[in-house]
């Protein structure tokens, strides 16, 4: 028989483990909601888009709130969860609705390589987290290597789309820290389903005030687009990801996000044809890199 102190240790590496292949599975579901997003606003009012998804996502939160017979939170996590629709179902999706009218999504996704330090910085001020300093140095790192991707593109190509993207990460970090935080108590998936059931009557009220007078000129490629970033986007990446955050720590496995871009550069290229340069490998197999040191050194 181990020592209990084998088994304790064992059980944290398990745990850890598990956090980083939901965080894993979340990135990758996250991966296709801007250029789902760009698809969209082609033929959707990004403002109608924003409150469409949320109110499509809070109705089939609060089907499985009942299906399963959730407690409702407790009024002490009412603040948080309100942070948490403010960061991920309105603020993210908003700004950047409204920033893909203006820039791409190829050049709208380099931004998102700022989301892991924005999620760290906000672990620290709102989940209590204290990373080691080589942590921040791999993390500003691989920031910095996704911003310099960002520069070689042409970052001001759009200052107003820029600046919409730069407080969407805000947003988003604020957002995921805090919903992370209280997953550790009410479960990943319940954590993003009440912010959701939260936000849902006013959501409801804005979708049909901003309801465009037809649909008949939305294409079909638009409503694919609704219908990933309200399922996967909005709800079922959530899952994987709130699981991610809690289980793993809300800082190290934040860092995964540097692969983000990536892979929605992929998709941008493959599904929209935009152009993606070839430097994207090499700056790949750097953010990879630092993605494994942050993880070493994240406590």
């Amino acid at each position: 028989m181990l020592p209990s102190g084998t088994e304790k240790t064992g059980h944290q590496v398990d745990k850890a483990t598990t956090g980083w292949v939901n965080g894993f599975v979340g990135v990758v579901i996250f991966s296709g909601s801007l250029p789902a997003t760009r698809v969209a606003v082609m033929d959707f009012d990004p403002v109608f888009l924003t409150v469409a998804r949320a109110a499509i996502a809070g109705l089939l939160a609060l089907a499985l709130l009942l299906m399963f017979r959730e407690k409702r939170p407790a009024r002490g996590d009412l603040f948080s969860l309100a942070i948490v629709a403010f960061g991920v179902v309105v603020g993210f999706p908003l700004l950047t609705a409204l920033a893909l009218e203006h820039v791409t999504s190829a050049h709208s996704i380099v931004f998102v390589g700022l989301l892991p330090l924005a999620t760290a910085i906000f672990a620290v001020l709102r989940g209590g987290e204290r990373p080691r300093p080589a942590f921040w140095l791999f993390s500003c790192l691989g920031s910095a290597l996704v911003g310099g991707y960002a520069l070689s593109q042409g970052v001001t190509a759009s200052p107003v789309g820029d600046a919409l993207m730069l407080a969407a990460i805000v947003a988003c970090g604020l957002g995921y820290a805090e919903g992370a935080k209280l997953s550790r108590r009410l479960g990943g998936w319940q954590v993003i389903s009440w912010a959701l059931v939260l936000s849902l009557p006013v959501m409801l009220v804005l979708v049909f005030s901003t309801m465009p007078p037809s649909l008949a000129g939305v294409g079909g490629a638009a409503w694919a687009g609704l219908a990933y970033v309200s399922l996967f986007s909005m709800l079922i990446g959530f899952v994987f990801w709130y699981r991610g955050l809690a289980l793993g720590g809300i800082a190290a496995v934040g860092q995964l996000q540097l692969l983000q871009p990536f892979f929605g550069l992929v998709l941008a290229a493959s599904l929209l044809h935009e152009q993606v340069s070839v430097s994207m490998l090499v700056v790949t197999l750097g953010v990879v890199l630092c993605v494994a040191g942050a993880r070493m050194f994240a406590k």
